[in-house]
This record gives structure tokens, sequence and C-alpha cells, in this order.
């Protein structure tokens, strides 16, 4: 029995601290898939929040076919769909550093080469921005989140041959969007 099976059955039997302990051991990781799925902090945030509630309440459904962490990110996966469709204004690359609150960490480059490094990171995560919701989703699955094909099958619900043409559309998409960035930059 590994350890997510024995602290969910703890949590079932009602000891409320195993299912902190979860929540514990899967917050960061679930915040920061999201963060780059929405694209905001404070939406995965509260994506985070909410997914962690349904979780909990919907605990003993849990078969254990697949692991914890593939379950309750199906659960905030479907949450965050459900939120974007709710709200479909964009909001600018900007707006979104803003939110996320990330930058390049200082590498001790100079400041030009720092501003140029600055800018291939805003224009990729436009790109990423531009990529249709179910591109983009299966890319931060394999790509950030290091999820094997199985996973991303279980978790968006497809067959393994479509999540890996849906990744391989994804980064032939993403590779021409940034093609696009940097023939603009040379002129």
């Amino acid at each position: 029995m590994n350890d997510d099976t024995h602290l969910i059955q703890e949590a079932l039997g009602g000891d409320s601290s195993a299912f902190g302990r979860l929540v514990s051991r899967y917050q960061d990781r679930l915040y920061h898939a999201l963060t780059h799925l929405l694209g905001s902090a404070e939406d995965a945030r509260d994506v985070v929040q909410d997914a962690f509630v349904q979780a909990f309440v919907k605990l003993e459904t849990f078969r254990q076919e697949s692991a914890f962490y593939t379950w309750l990110y199906r659960i905030a996966f479907n949450l965050a769909v459900s939120r974007q469709r709710r709200r479909r204004p964009t909001v600018s690359v900007e707006t979104m550093r803003d939110q996320t609150g990330r930058e390049p960490q200082d590498t001790g480059i100079g400041p030009e080469a720092r501003m140029e490094q600055q800018e291939r990171v805003t224009q990729v995560r436009a790109a990423l921005g531009r990529l249709s919701d179910e591109h983009r989703t299966v890319l931060v699955l394999r790509e950030m989140e290091g999820c094997r094909y199985e996973a991303i099958a279980e978790i968006l619900e497809l067959p393994v041959g479509t999540v890996r043409s849906r990744l391989f559309r994804a980064r032939m998409q993403l590779r021409d969007e940034l093609k696009q960035v940097l023939q603009e930059d040379a002129m």
C-alpha cells in the first residue's frame, strides 16, 4: 500500500489531518500546473482550492485505479475549463506577467542580455497563450508537469494515440508561433 492510499484510507476513516497531508503534498505542484494552464496566479489559486474541496467531498468515489494526483488533476482541470468558459476575455502578456509574478531570475548576465532573455520568455508565454486550449493543456501536462502519455490520457479522458497526436500538433504550432516571432525580431 503506497503512502497516498494509506492517507486516503485514514481520511475516509475521519482523520482530516490525513487529507491535509495530501493537500500539503500536492498543492504546489497543482498550483504551478494550473498557473501555466490558466495564465493567472489568482485563478490558479482559486481552482486549486476548489479542486481540493471537491476532492475531499468526493474522496469516497476515488477508485484508486490511478494515482491520486491524476484524479485530483482531472478535477482541477475540469474546474479550470469551466472557469475559462465563463470568462473568455484574453489578458495581455504584461498583465499575465503581473498576475503570475514570474520574472526570469538574475543569472548574473548584463542588463541587455537580461532584457533579451526576458523578451524571449514573454514571447514564449504569448505563443503558448495563442495555442488552442486542447494543445496548451497537453503541452503543459507533458512538458511542464512531466506527465506520462498514459496519465495525460487518463486526465483528459482521451486515447493515448490522441494525446500523442495533439502533443505533436501542439509542438508544431508552438514552433510555428515562435518562428514567426523570431522572423519579426530579425526585421
